[in-house]
């Protein structure tokens, strides 16, 4: 039987719940053992962060009157009993929102001002400006409350055409596009630009993250929807009404801002909505099903999607059915075969890939607590042979063994001017990285492509500048994997001469592979040159569109460039966290030696003693061996999620 979204949901929910306390424990147990370097702690911070913070976005697209807002009521919401979500006949929500949870702010609506589009600041940069959202508080357990809250989205004003233009809603080339006006010549705009709501609804409280997405000229005014917001999504539902089909409008939004050149278009999911307006009672069953299937396949047809990827559904009987309680109105209405396939295609995959990058970075950990364990080892297998090669020897024998340590560990002080000279080295070299991908130089890619687009008259070279702007993004990535690649050679050289001088066994962590990044360059670019072509010239030529498109695209390259920087300074860290954890074990190891040859010197232990305290802790050291390659197994394991059972398992172990 397969599960529906908000059971796939509350599975996956605690599956992450479940492995963030393993982590936990697993953090104390190699504390409490002495095995949480550096590396170790930097490989246990990003799994956690990656679980904890993981999210799951599913964007709703259609042009109004599509019942977008009562599909969201239907299968998010309805546990209320009633709406959240206003969804009355007509145009609703005319501003985006964003339904999640962060437990470190107060459950809120936050509502961002329409005339904040009159400066030049991306979305990303006015949701660090908390100064400038209205912010409404909200009870959670009063669905009234609730409601009326969110019925704010969908306030409008009603402003002269000369300020709707200036705000983006009205364009004097493309009428037909344009807003109706009023007796007195006003035009209808939303108040707000965008809205943000802060619930601990069970699902959002999973990492649920939901984007409520106006119609055709909300989304065309505001750039950063469809190049940043919309293409992070894991999934795109888009509606359309089932009695009307693919309109001429929702055929534009579809091919103007759903439908990229990637492969991999199987997250783009088609509702027809409202099939009970077909549920004619002068129509037989079978005459009902035959005209929902030919419109089916005709939105499948035009859109160019799979047949199995379009669903019939009826929102509203399906949220009838629901609050009712009613097991044949809800199969009627489809609405469990459209979670069902939310919870396969998005949570599905969104799961297996954390598995992935769980299995992937507890091998990681493994390794590194593995190789601290082994450089003891080895350590206490070198004082076992020295003192057992002090037997019968001589008062005299054991000062000249103890002045030999002390000039060793005197040596081994002084020798560390390799690596600081590889510190610094390194340092430099990653100072360089930086600058290649910070903010300034991606600054100046912009600032040519924005020059570009900013140029009067018809921009026929614009692809061209844009095409030269992601190749310079791309030698940018492979610059710094130039970088890399002789910071590579450089620490396997050092390595090499560390281990045959000192004995260490330092061994350099596999070099970062890049190639993701650019793939997801290249990704961008592909999902948003239609923005540059014949059938946005007139946008193109507004100054205001422009300016949000390349501030849009910034603020999502930016984050490419970030994320590439981050796993170059994780690698850089797992390279210096070897050295560190490699010279506190050698320091810990002369301790060691030290303080057997003065306990023998003094007759504060004999030699057997000590040769027996070496064994117990060689045998310790065995059985941490073992306990950490079955806790990292434990904890990776792909089951199903036992939270209290796997702890006490884990402690009891």
């Amino acid at each position: 039987m397969s599960r529906s979204f908000n059971q796939q949901l509350d599975q996956h929910g605690a599956w992450r719940s479940n492995f963030a306390h393993r982590l936990q424990w697993l953090s104390r147990w190699l504390t409490e053992n002495e095995l949480l370097d550096q590396a170790v702690a930097e490989r246990l911070r990003g799994l956690e962060t990656q679980i904890r913070t993981s999210k799951v976005m599913v964007a709703f697209v259609a042009e109004f009157s599509r019942g977008k807002s009562e599909l969201i009521n239907a299968i998010f919401f309805a546990g209320y009993g009633r709406r959240i979500m206003p969804a009355s006949a007509g145009r609703t929500t005319m501003c985006p929102t964003e339904l999640g949870y962060d437990a470190a702010h107060a459950p809120k609506l936050r509502l961002l001002p329409i005339e904040t589009r009159l400066e030049p600041h991306s979305l990303a940069h006015w949701r660090d400006k908390p100064t400038r959202w209205t912010e409404i508080a909200i009870d959670v357990g009063n669905a009234e409350q609730l409601a009326q809250a969110m019925s704010k989205v969908a306030e409008v004003r009603w402003v002269s055409k000369d300020e709707a233009r200036t705000l983006g809603f009205w364009n004097d080339d493309t009428p037909d596009d344009n807003p109706v006006q009023d007796a007195e010549g006003r035009v209808e705009i939303p108040r707000w630009r965008h809205a943000v709501l802060n619930m601990p609804h069970p699902l959002l409280e999973q990492g649920l993250v939901i984007l409520d997405t106006p119609g055709l000229n909300a989304i065309g005014a505001e750039p950063e929807l469809t190049v940043s917001l919309i293409p992070q999504a894991h999934a795109v539902v888009f509606i359309l009404g089932a009695e009307t089909g693919v309109t001429r409008s929702d055929l534009s939004i579809w091919r103007e801002h759903l439908i990229t050149e990637d492969e991999g278009n199987d997250t783009r999911f088609v509702v027809l909505n409202k099939i009970d307006t077909m549920w004619d009672t002068l129509s037989a069953p079978v005459q009902i099903e035959q005209q929902i299937e030919r419109q089916r396949e005709g939105a499948a047809r035009l859109l160019e999607v799979p047949l199995a990827q379009v669903l019939p559904v009826s929102a509203q009987k399906g949220l009838q059915a629901k609050i009712q309680h009613d097991s044949l109105l809800l199969q009627a209405s489809r609405l469990p075969a459209l979670e069902s396939l939310l919870a396969e295609g998005v949570l599905g995959k969104r799961e297996t890939m954390l598995r992935l990058a769980v299995d992937a970075g507890m091998t990681a950990l493994r390794a590194e607590a593995e190789r601290i364990l082994k450089v003891r080892q080895r350590d206490l297998a070198e004082q076992a042979l020295e003192l057992q090669g002090l037997r019968g020897k001589n008062v005299s024998v054991i000062r000249h063994m103890r002045a030999r340590i002390d000039q060793e560990h005197a040596e081994f002080e002084g020798s560390n001017t390799r690596i600081l000279a590889l510190r610094s080295v390194q340092g430099k070299l990653l100072r360089e990285v930086y600058a290649v991908l910070g903010r300034t130089a991606l600054k100046a890619d912009m600032v040519k492509l924005s020059a570009a687009l900013k140029r009067p008259g018809v921009k026929f070279n614009v692809r061209k500048v844009y095409a030269e702007t992601f190749d310079s993004l791309r030698n940018n990535l492979r610059e710094v994997q130039a970088t890399t690649a002789e910071i590579q050679s450089m620490l396997h050289a050092t390595f090499r001469q560390l281990n045959a001088e000192q004995g260490f066994t330092l061994q350099a962590p596999a070099e970062p592979d890049l190639t993701g990044f650019e793939q997801e360059l290249a990704q961008i670019e592909r999902s948003h040159i239609h923005y540059l072509g014949v059938g946005n010239l007139l946008k193109l030529a507004q100054a205001d569109f422009c300016d949000k498109l390349v501030r849009a695209l910034a603020s999502r390259l930016r984050l490419v460039n970030e994320a590439a920087m981050t796993e170059v300074e994780r690698w850089s860290k797992g390279a210096s966290a070897q050295i560190d954890a490699q010279l506190k074990e050698r320091r810990r190891n002369f301790s060691k030696r030290i303080e057997a040859i003065e306990r023998i010197q003094s007759a504060a232990g004999n030699l057997d003693e000590r040769l027996i305290e070496l064994a117990a802790q060689e045998s310790n050291l065995a059985e941490l061996h073992v306990q950490l390659r079955e806790f990292t197994s434990l904890i990776a394991q792909h089951g199903k999620p036992q939270p209290a059972a796997t702890i006490g398992e884990l402690r009891a172990a």
